[in-house]
């Protein structure tokens, strides 16, 4: 009745145009966050709500589901500090030590690995706090994924590269993704895969980070759902993952009110995937993919995406596929924009 739409691309989003300008609405339960360029708007929308609920006004936006925020002349800072100061509370190490990575190099574990823990509970419900925590902490994404695989019956050794992980947070409980104001408002993705690294399976990972501007927005560690039978096999399967959610995410901007008109830049370091995706000829040898080589050739045809090589020492989304020695951490995290408060 206030004259809200809902998003066709987000049920959770509603928007309200008017000669005034574009007013946006998120909601999650009962909590909300309203925003737009004109104050007054805002605060004639608050009292419509007021009148039909009991609601209460926080003011400024600083704390949305256990997501702080934060924001200076440069830009917004969010973060999760408080909710990692509850999450180690919970976890109760006995000890004060801090480690520089969130995960040892070359560690491949498996479900076999170690005993049983007599009690999984404090592990399940410790990885879905990490869970959670990766929403804002794109460093812990990798981690995560590989200890979220065994909470069905984690084991000793699991347990350890868990406590590992709160141990890198004890030391970085302050880090937070910085979202500079003098960013552009154009998208530029990267995409990557590890083929067979699943030693149980041999089923590959796929990840992808997408950058607005110079602001990460979105990052995924996924395992593939099926065994790639080549490299570049796998790296086409994690383009096509990553134009979906391009894909979405150009719709999600024109819902805000912001033109997107040239296509995504997709970066890819798997040159033969990119001629696969590029090649509008089905060969024998990649029939059994062309499902994912065609969804992509499609986000180029259709402008929606545009392919680009990028040397394996750029790839971003590289950082979301392995652990990493403390020195490329560093780097990866700088590049990500995951940064001290000033």
């Amino acid at each position: 009745t206030a004259g809200f739409s809902a998003s066709a691309h987000d049920p959770a989003l509603f928007i309200h145009l008017s000669p005034r300008g574009r007013t946006l609405l998120l909601l999650y339960v009962d909590d909300m966050i309203i925003t737009r360029d004109d104050p007054e708007y805002i605060a004639f929308v608050k009292a419509r709500l007021s009148a039909q609920f009991l609601m209460s006004d926080l003011g400024p936006l600083r704390y949305f589901l256990g997501i702080e925020v934060s924001s200076t002349s440069d830009g917004f800072f969010i973060s999760q500090e408080k909710y990692i100061q509850d999450l180690l509370a919970r976890a109760a190490l006995t000890d004060e030590r801090i480690v520089e990575t969130p995960m040892e190099l070359n560690v491949h574990l498996r479900a076999t690995d170690g005993d049983p823990l007599p009690d999984p509970t404090r592990y399940r419900h410790l990885v879905g706090s990490l869970v959670y925590l990766a929403v804002t902490r794109p460093d812990i994404s990798y981690p995560v994924h590989i200890l979220s695989q065994f909470v069905s019956a984690p084991t000793s050794v699991h347990y350890s590269h868990l406590l590992r992980v709160l141990r890198y947070l004890r030391g970085t409980i302050s880090h937070r993704l910085f979202f500079p104001s003098s960013s552009s408002l154009q998208l530029q993705a990267y995409s990557d895969a590890t083929w067979a690294s699943d030693p149980s399976d041999r089923r590959s990972l796929s990840a992808y980070c997408v950058f607005l501007g110079g602001s990460l927005i979105a990052w995924k560690t996924k395992k593939q759902i099926a065994v790639s039978r080549s490299s570049a096999e796998a790296e086409l399967r994690a383009m096509a993952l990553l134009t979906a959610e391009v894909t979405w995410l150009r719709w999600l901007l024109q819902d805000f009110g912001v033109s997107v008109t040239t296509p995504t830049l997709l970066l890819s370091d798997s040159t033969c995937a990119i001629s696969i995706a590029r090649d509008p000829v089905k060969h024998e040898l990649t029939k059994h993919i062309g499902v994912d080589a065609f969804y992509v050739r499609a986000g180029v045809q259709d402008q929606v995406i545009a392919l680009q090589y990028v040397p394996s020492e750029l790839q971003l989304a590289d950082f979301l596929t392995k652990a990493q020695t403390r020195a490329q951490h560093g780097i990866y995290l700088s590049k990500l924009s995951v940064v001290h408060p000033p």
